[in-house]
């Protein structure tokens, strides 16, 4: 080319060592701050998949996140969890990641001892591929110490560096000449003691294997496995989690170690998980067992409840029982507290409702009186509140009263309307409790509506917008639906706890009870609807 000498040699600093010559040693330190550098990355990567594996709040959550972040860690693209206690108490369920529900089963119709997953569930041993070491053995680490080393010489999976500072006065090591070696520096994340993980590197090539097996590898496309066991230091096995290639391969050693120190703590937070995932599950057979299991037969009008529990379980209740004469009574209430003790309360509190009713029921004033005396002599550090309303169904009238209470909601197809109740404190905050009951008479064709205040919590913010929704959402019940109180029911929790609960509130036949149970609402919320013909 024009204008270049090509006899013009290199510059010095780009021309090629001469034969002969050695090269430049490496820079002091080069190697310390490579494995330094890969140690803290790794560290990084455990610190973000676990903060964000914390913040799950359900079971199934946590085992979604286990398999994305079990994925990432091992290279893979699809996999499944199965929770599965060892103690036999439940729950079971299996979570799939890139799988669907028909996926899930056809995997499941392998024989479970020939699945990896089904191999740790069961305790039994893996076999390794054929001519080849076991891959849970990682090659040894020429940095690591020697056998038979002291134990505390041994650095642990997650052990922190000595930061003790140096005597800067002191005379620090001579800088290593050019042929001399760099000492070795200790990897503070190097694979401890093998996890009983299972590696099956290609399962459409391995005649070992369980011929179904084989044939729903190539159905579903995937060539290899990892699966990993989820044990808690307590409570023992869990589950496995399963990851899926598409192509044969299998995690390295690194590879393996973190996806090891991760299991580890997702399973002793699957374990946290389990734990009060059970709790919820009791208390939540106990507040159906408190509550009625079916409802009345009165005629002239057709009745349905709703409970939705909440996560820490509260005190709501509700009641329909037949008085003398046609008559019907209808209480919904709310203790103050949570868990066995304000459960305890609620079943004191509410047998008692029921033996004041058939005593006094025509005078609801009554009825809330005697039931805040017992409250004061019972439970005097816990307030509750209460409405009672006494219904005659012939006549289609209503007289009611309330302690604290949130107002009934009359819907109808000419109007959606609160009823005025005269404000009142809650039972056990005032030495002696009374208000003025109301009368109410309602249409052909209407219902009435009777909730607990953890409906308006469960809908958040400033309390005249939550009244406002839940007439916005009664007011929008299809005319369809307006012959079944469930339906009423239904419709309107379904609007107002969206936000709170996505699945929203089984549907359910009119005068049953059912709800989904909302995972992710504190407070208890129940409904009770009567419609009059």
């Amino acid at each position: 080319m024009a204008g270049i000498d090509p006899t013009v040699p290199s510059p010095a600093h780009t021309a090629t060592p001469l034969p002969g010559i050695p090269a430049a040693a490496p820079a002091p330190g080069a190697q310390i701050q490579d494995r330094l550098a890969g140690w803290v990355s790794d560290l990084t990567t455990l610190h973000e998949l676990t903060e964000r594996l914390a913040r799950t709040r359900t079971l199934d959550e946590a085992l979604r996140e286990l398999l994305r972040a079990g994925a990432a860690l091992v290279g893979a693209r699809r996999g499944m969890a199965v929770l599965e206690p060892a103690d036999g108490h439940g729950p079971t369920t299996t979570i799939g990641l890139g799988l669907a529900h028909a996926d899930l089963g056809t995997i499941e119709t392998v024989p479970r001892g020939a699945t990896s997953y089904g191999r740790l569930l069961d305790g039994l041993p893996g076999v390794p591929p054929p001519d080849r070491p076991p891959a849970s053995d990682p090659a040894p680490d020429p940095a690591a110490p020697a056998v038979g080393a002291s134990p505390a010489a041994v650095p642990g999976p997650l052990a922190a560096p000595d930061l003790a500072t140096p005597d800067l006065a002191a005379p620090g090591p001579a800088a290593p000449g050019p042929g001399a070696s760099v000492p070795a520096v200790p990897d503070l994340l190097a694979p401890g003691p093998a996890a009983p993980d299972l590696a099956a590197p290609d399962l459409l090539g391995d005649e070992r294997l369980d011929p179904r097996h084989r044939e729903v590898a190539a159905r579903l496309g995937f060539a290899a496995s990892y699966a990993l066991p989820l044990d808690a230091e307590d409570t023992g096995r869990l589950g496995a989690a399963v990851w899926l290639y598409d192509e044969p391969a299998e995690p390295d050693a690194r590879r393996r170690h973190l996806v090891g120190l991760y299991g580890r703590y997702a399973s002793e937070h699957l374990a946290r998980l389990l734990e009060l995932e059970r709790g919820r599950a009791e208390i939540a057979t106990i507040t159906e067992e408190l509550l009625p299991t079916r409802m009345p037969r009165v005629p002239g009008v057709r009745l349905a409840a709703r409970h939705v529990p909440g996560a820490r379980g509260g005190g709501d209740w509700y009641d329909a029982l037949p008085l003398p004469e046609g008559a019907l009574g209808l209480a919904v209430g709310s203790v103050s507290g949570s868990g066995p003790s304000a459960l305890a309360a609620m079943g004191r509190l509410r047998a008692s409702l029921r033996a004041y009713a058939v005593m006094e029921g025509e005078d609801p004033v009554a009825v809330l009186s005697d039931l805040e005396l017992l409250l004061r002599l019972t439970e005097p550090a816990r307030s509750a509140t209460a409405l009672f309303a006494f219904a005659e169904p012939v006549r289609r009238k209503i007289v009611l009263a309330g302690a604290g209470h949130a107002p009934p909601l009359v819907v109808g197809d000419r109007r959606t309307e609160y009823v005025e109740t005269s404000l009142s404190a809650p039972l056990g905050m005032l030495s002696c409790w009374e208000a003025p009951s109301v009368d109410l008479v309602v249409e052909p064709g209407e219902t009435v509506l009777l909730y607990t205040d953890g409906l308006l919590r469960r809908i958040g913010g400033p309390v005249d917008r939550a009244f406002a929704r839940l007439h916005a959402a009664a007011a929008g019940v299809p005319r369809a639906d307006r012959a079944d109180p469930g339906a009423v029911a239904d419709h309107v929790l379904r609007l107002v706890l969206a936000g709170a609960s996505p699945d929203g509130p089984d549907g359910g036949s009119a005068g049953g009870r059912s709800g989904r149970r909302g995972q992710d609402g504190d407070e208890d919320v129940v409904m009770l609807a009567a419609r009059f013909d």
